[in-house]
This record gives structure tokens, C-alpha cells and sequence, in this order.
């Protein structure tokens, strides 16, 4: 049998004449408003496994926002390019504004990446994990447990403190906790 016969295993595609595995491509849906050191836990545990990840900023509207889509886009690029590079490896920053499942098809992910802090947000993820896959069966939910020093930090809590003059600096980056307290300051004047 010559080598342009030989089956190809179930997963593997060819390229340049050699079968290969498909690329994994992740799906780490948010509003990150703000990026919190949970979220960037989270990105630095699904970037290990994946081939590339895209953070997708959603422009939830109703959440009543502290940033702009823009602005949250920005942050979130700046926060994460270190994870980028230390893993070698494409993260890309993406807003959208259609349902998760429809979003993460057209990018092309096979896995939507999910943090849980408590079993809180199991109930509610496992509800919207069972809706993704009803509308996409090919397209799995890997729920990944945040880190025991990140399972408390919620981006509203974290918004809550720091309008009320918390101390925020243990919860968000350097560059998000400077343009979250810039923001507050512009929004009491």
C-alpha cells in the first residue's frame, strides 16, 4: 500500500504529505470587566493545553460595564501577552456580540474553556454547558477549577470594593487595577 493509501486515523489530517492532529483552538468566553488575577489564572491554565486560545470579550450590555468593549479588549490583550509568550503560543483577543456556541464555531473551537470558583457556578455553567451542547455536540465544555488563592474573586466584587475605596490590589494586574481606580475616580468627579 503506498503511503497516499494508507488510511488516516480518526483526528489526524494530512499535511505536507505527513497525517498530523488538528489544531486544538479554545474558547474562553467573558465580559472581563475587569480582567481579574482569576481570569488570568484561568487563560494560564487553558493556554498548557491547548494549541491556541481565544479570550472572547462579550459586549454585555446589561451587565452595565465600568469599561467600554474597546477599553475591555485593550486590557485584556495588555494583561495576557506575557501568557502568550511564556506558553509559545497564539492567544488572540476577540469581542463579539452572538450566542457563545454560535461564536465559538465560526473561530473554529472544539472547546470552550469555563472557571469555577464554588459550586455556585457549577449549577449555573452545568445549565448553559447542557444548552452549548444540544446547539453544538462537537463543541466541548472544560471546566477548569480556579486556584484556591483565586476561588473568592469575582469581577462585580471586585468593581463593589473599589467604589466603595477597597484595596483592589491583591485581586486584578498592575495596569487593570490603575485604569479601575483611574475610572472610579472619573466617574465620582
Amino acid at each position: 500500500m503506498s503511503e497516499s493509501e494508507r488510511p488516516v486515523p480518526p483526528g489526524l489530517q494530512y499535511g505536507r504529505g505527513e497525517a498530523v492532529p488538528p489544531r486544538r483552538i479554545g474558547f474562553y468566553p467573558g465580559t472581563f470587566d475587569p480582567i481579574t488575577n482569576g481570569h488570568l489564572d484561568v487563560i494560564a491554565r487553558a493556554a498548557r493545553l491547548l494549541d491556541k486560545l481565544v479570550v472572547g470579550v462579550a459586549i454585555s450590555t446589561g451587565k452595565g460595564p465600568l469599561f467600554s468593549l474597546e477599553e475591555r479588549v485593550e486590557l485584556v490583550e495588555a494583561e495576557i501577552a506575557s501568557i502568550a509568550a511564556m506558553n509559545g503560543m497564539v492567544i488572540e483577543v476577540m469581542p463579539y456580540d452572538t450566542l457563545t456556541i454560535e461564536f465559538a464555531r465560526k473561530i473554529g473551537a472544539s472547546m470552550i474553556v469555563r472557571g469555577l470558583r464554588a459550586v455556585t457556578d457549577f449549577d449555573y455553567e452545568f445549565q448553559i454547558a447542557g444548552m452549548n451542547y444540544r446547539m453544538a455536540p462537537d463543541v466541548e465544555t472544560v471546566f477548569l477549577m480556579a486556584s484556591e488563592r483565586h476561588q473568592f474573586i469575582a469581577s462585580r466584587l471586585v468593581k463593589e470594593v473599589a467604589m466603595l475605596g477597597g484595596d483592589i490590589t491583591t485581586f486584578v494586574p498592575a495596569l487593570t487595577l490603575d485604569r479601575v481606580l483611574k475610572r472610579i475616580r472619573e466617574n465620582k468627579a
